[in-house]
């Protein structure tokens, strides 16, 4: 017998103060059975970051052939691209030809190993990568339950989240 996903409700309350965005946004997200909570929270910190109409969840580790997150105009052309983790270069060269926009969020403790190899390949391409920071990755991991309400403020590099269970800050750093 297959293991199901976990499925989360959440209501985020955003203010996104670098782009005047703002908005209430109700998320449905299936964490797959292999998914830890720290990339999970990773991947609902990367939506808020890039919050937008039409900006959505794709089926993620089911399917390897798309991105976790992405953006479709409306002739059905990928605006945005979004990899959570420390994809292979051949991915997101890969991405980088058919979506206008690619960016990686890199999140564990094998960060820092991943970006060291792949720098300088990742240099010739037109990719954003960005690092959250491992220590609050587990913090914000935390504050999860299967059904919560968010606040995430973003200003700057940084993010502060406040749930029921507890708030914190959190930053990520440019890679490139």
């Amino acid at each position: 017998m297959a293991l199901r996903p976990e499925i989360f409700k959440l209501k985020i309350a955003l203010t996104d103060l670098n782009r005047n965005y703002y908005d209430t946004i109700n998320l449905t997200v299936a964490r797959h059975p292999s998914e830890t909570r720290e990339r999970m929270m990773a991947r609902v910190l990367a939506f808020c970051i890039n919050a937008q109409p039409r900006l959505s969840f794709t089926k993620g580790l089911s399917v390897a052939e798309e991105p976790d997150i992405w953006a479709h105009t409306l002739d059905n052309q990928i605006s945005l691209w979004i990899d959570v983790g420390e994809p292979a270069f051949d991915r997101i060269k890969k991405a980088s030809s058919i979506a206008s926009g690619v960016k990686v969020y890199s999140f564990n403790s094998k960060s820092d190993v991943w970006w060291h190899q792949e720098q300088a390949k990742f240099g010739k391409l037109t990719v954003s990568v960005f690092q959250f920071q491992w220590e609050k990755m587990q913090t914000v991991a935390t504050l999860t339950q299967r059904t919560m309400d968010l606040s995430v403020t973003i200003t700057g590099d940084s993010a502060y989240i406040a749930t029921e269970l507890g708030e914190c800050e959190f930053d990520w750093g440019v890679l490139q």
